[in-house]
C-alpha cells in the first residue's frame, strides 16, 4: 500500500493495483491485465482481507494533502466511495451477499464474457480460469456458510432464484453456459480436450452450488424480503452517494410518477384515440414498423441504431475520440435477468464498450418501440459515452476514478438524463418511440415508490388509486408494476426480484436524473446566454463517477 507521501493519485493507483490482485474477477471487469487465469476467493478470510486493504487505503488518502484541485476532487471521491464500502463490510453486508443480478454468483459466470478469444493463448487462459471454477465456487459456499453462522442470509426469494440461475448455467435444462463457451474454441487437440473437461467440471460446480443453495442455505433463509430502514439507508448511501431523505424521495416518486403518467396518456391518445396505455402498447406491439424477428435481428437492429447515434452526435453535441466510436452490441447468454446492461472498455480500448441484451430464451419477436430509448441509455449518449469518457481521461483521472469507481446514482442518473436529452435533440419524435421512452421513465419513477415502499413497508397514500391505505408488500409491488406501467411482464417479474435483493439501487435512476437536470438548470441560470450545453456535458463527464453529494458540489462549479 502506498504511503500518504505518494499523493492522492498515487495511493489511488496503488489501491487499484492491489485490489485487482486480491479480486481477479473485478480486475478482468476493469480490464486490468495480469489476473485473467485466476478467480476471486469469496471466503470470509478473503473478504476480510479485501476490506482491510480498503481500510488502509482510506487512512492513507485521508492523511494525504492534495497537491492540486484534481487531487482534492479525487480525495473527496475516494473517501466517500471507499468509506461506504468499509461501512458495508463492518455491518456484515458483504460476506454472503446474494441477489439475482449482481452478486458473486453472477460475477463468477459473467467474467468469462469479458475474456478475449482471438488466439490459442486466449483460450489457454480461459482453460486455466475454468480449472479454477470449482475452488472459487467452494470458497463462495464457505463464505455463505460463515455468513449464515453469523445470522446473515439473503431472503429465500434470492436463494431460490439464484439456484435456478445456477441450474441454467450448469446445463440442467439445455446446454451449459460453459459448454457453449468452449464450443467456439479451435479444434486443437490437447487444448480443446482441456477446455471440454474443465467446462464439464465448471458446470458440475454450478450444479453443486444450486443444490447447496436449495438443500442447505434455503432452510436458513428468511421468508421476509423487506430489509428495514437501517439496512436500507446504508445500501441507499452505497448506490446513491448521499444520505437520502427517504420520506421526501417516496413523496417525490409519487409526484414524478403522476407527471409522467399524465403525459403518457396524451401520447397514447395520439397513437390510438381513446386508448388506455395498455391498449396503445398492444397496438404498437402488433405494428410491423416496430417488429424485428429473431435474436440476430434484434442484435443487428440495436447495432445499427447505436452506430447511427455515434455518428450523429459526434462533434455536434459531444466530443467523441476515435476510441469511443466502437461499441459492440451483443445478446447476453441465457440464465440472467431480462434486460439490457453495459460493460465498459479496458484501459487501452482493445476490448470495446459493449451493450448486452438479455432476453427470454424462447422469445423470437421483439418490439423496438420500447427499446429505442434503451439503446440511447446503454450506449450513446448514455453509459458508453459516460464510462468510456472517464476511461479515456488517463491524463486527468487516477485509476480508481477511471476504472473502479461506479455509483448508480451518478451513472444511471446520467443514462436516464441521456434518454431525455435525446428527446430534446429530436430523436424521439415518433409517438411509438416516445411512448417507449416515457414508459421507461414511468417505470423508473415507479421504482422509487415500490423499492422504498416495499423495503420500509410504507403505507400507500390516499389519492393514488392503488390499494390506498394498505402497506406495501412484494405482491402489491408486482401488481403495481404490472398494472400501472406498460413494461413487458417478463421484465416486470425479474425486476421485482431484483429490487428485493438489491435495496436502494432501483431509485438511483430517477434520483440521479433529478440531480443532473437541476445542475444543468443551475448552470444555465448562472451563465445566461454564455451557457454552452456541449461544454457542460464534456466537463461533467470528464470528472468521472462520484456520489451524488460530491457531484452536486462539483457541478455547481461548472
Amino acid at each position: 500500500m502506498a504511503s500518504p507521501t505518494a499523493g492522492v493519485h498515487g495511493i489511488s493507483n496503488q489501491f487499484v493495483s492491489d485490489y485487482a490482485a486480491a479480486d481477479p474477477v473485478t480486475a478482468t471487469m476493469m480490464g486490468v491485465p495480469g489476473h485473467d487465469e485466476r478467480l476471486t476467493d469469496f471466503s470470509a478470510d478473503a473478504v476480510d482481507a479485501r476490506a482491510e486493504l480498503a481500510r488502509r487505503a482510506l487512512a492513507a488518502v485521508s492523511a494525504a494533502e492534495p497537491a492540486d484541485k484534481s487531487e482534492a476532487d479525487a480525495k473527496a471521491v475516494f473517501l466517500e466511495r471507499v468509506g461506504v464500502d468499509v461501512d458495508l463490510h463492518d455491518a456484515d453486508e458483504q460476506l454472503g451477499a446474494l441477489n439475482v443480478i449482481a452478486s458473486p454468483v453472477q460475477m463468477l459466470r459473467e467474467v468469462f464474457d469479458h475474456m478475449p478469444t482471438a488466439t490459442a493463448d486466449d483460450w489457454a487462459a480461459i482453460s486455466r480460469r475454468l480449472a479454477a471454477v470449482p475452488a472459487a465456487v467452494a470458497s463462495l459456499r464457505s463464505g455463505l456458510t460463515e455468513a449464515a453462522a453469523r445470522g446473515k442470509v439473503a431472503a429465500l426469494r434470492q436463494v431460490t432464484k439464484i439456484a435456478d440461475q445456477c441450474d441454467t448455467w450448469a446445463g440442467r435444462s439445455g446446454q451449459s453456459y460453459f459448454a457453449g463457451l468452449v464450443a467456439a474454441a479451435p479444434e486443437d487437440g490437447a487444448l480443446r480436450a482441456d477446455l471440454d473437461a474443465r467446462a464439464t467440471d465448471a458446470s458440475a460446480a454450478f450444479g453443486g452450488l444450486a443444490d447447496f443453495l436449495r438443500a442447505d442455505l434455503a432452510a436458513k433463509a428468511p421468508a421476509k424480503d423487506a430489509v428495514g430502514a437501517d439496512v436500507y439507508r446504508l445500501w441507499s448511501r452505497y448506490f446513491i452517494g448521499s444520505r437520502l431523505d427517504l420520506a421526501e424521495a417516496y413523496e417525490w416518486g409519487w409526484a414524478e410518477f403522476t407527471r409522467v403518467e399524465t403525459e403518457m396518456k396524451r401520447v397514447a391518445g395520439r397513437i390510438k384515440p381513446g386508448a388506455t396505455l395498455a391498449e396503445a402498447a398492444a397496438a404498437l406491439d402488433t405494428d410491423a414498423r416496430y417488429l424485428v424477428r429473431g435474436k440476430d435481428g434484434l442484435q443487428s437492429w440495436m447495432q445499427r441504431l447505436s452506430d447511427k447515434a455515434l455518428r450523429d452526435l459526434r462533434d455536434v453535441h459531444f466530443e467523441l475520440p476515435d476510441e469511443l466510436m466502437r461499441l459492440e452490441c451483443r445478446i447476453a447468454p441465457p440464465g440472467g435477468g431480462v434486460g439490457a446492461y453495459y460493460s465498459g472498455p479496458n484501459p487501452d480500448f482493445s476490448r470495446p464498450g459493449r451493450m448486452w441484451w438479455s432476453v427470454p430464451a424462447d422469445k423470437e419477436e421483439f418490439s423496438t418501440w420500447r427499446e429505442v430509448t434503451t439503446v440511447y441509455h446503454e450506449g450513446v449518449p448514455g453509459h458508453h459515452l459516460q464510462v468510456a469518457t472517464a476511461v479515456y481521461q488517463a491524463d486527468k483521472l487516477n485509476d480508481f476514478q477511471r476504472l473502479l469507481c461506479w455509483v448508480s446514482g451518478h451513472g444511471e442518473g446520467w443514462a436516464l438524463y441521456a434518454e431525455r436529452l435525446m428527446r430534446e435533440l429530436g430523436y424521439l419524435e415518433d409517438d411509438g418511440d416516445l411512448l417507449g421512452m416515457l414508459d421507461a421513465h414511468l417505470f423508473r419513477a415507479a421504482r422509487v415508490i415500490v423499492d422504498i415502499g416495499m423495503h420500509l413497508e410504507l403505507e400507500i397514500p390516499r389519492g393514488t388509486g392503488f390499494h390506498e391505505g394498505e402497506r406495501w408488500t412484494p405482491e402489491l409491488g408486482l401488481e403495481f408494476m404490472l398494472t400501472r406501467t406498460i413494461t413487458e411482464p417478463s421484465h416486470v417479474y425479474d425486476e421485482i426480484d431484483r429490487y428485493l435483493g438489491w435495496p436502494g439501487q432501483a431509485p438511483s435512476y430517477k434520483l440521479g436524473e433529478r440531480l443532473w437536470l437541476a445542475a444543468r438548470d443551475d448552470a444555465r441560470a448562472r451563465h445566461g446566454d454564455a451557457f454552452d450545453l456541449k461544454r457542460f456535458h464534456r466537463d461533467a463527464l470528464e470528472m468521472g463517477a462520484m456520489g451524488l453529494d460530491t457531484l452536486r458540489e462539483r457541478l455547481g462549479e461548472l
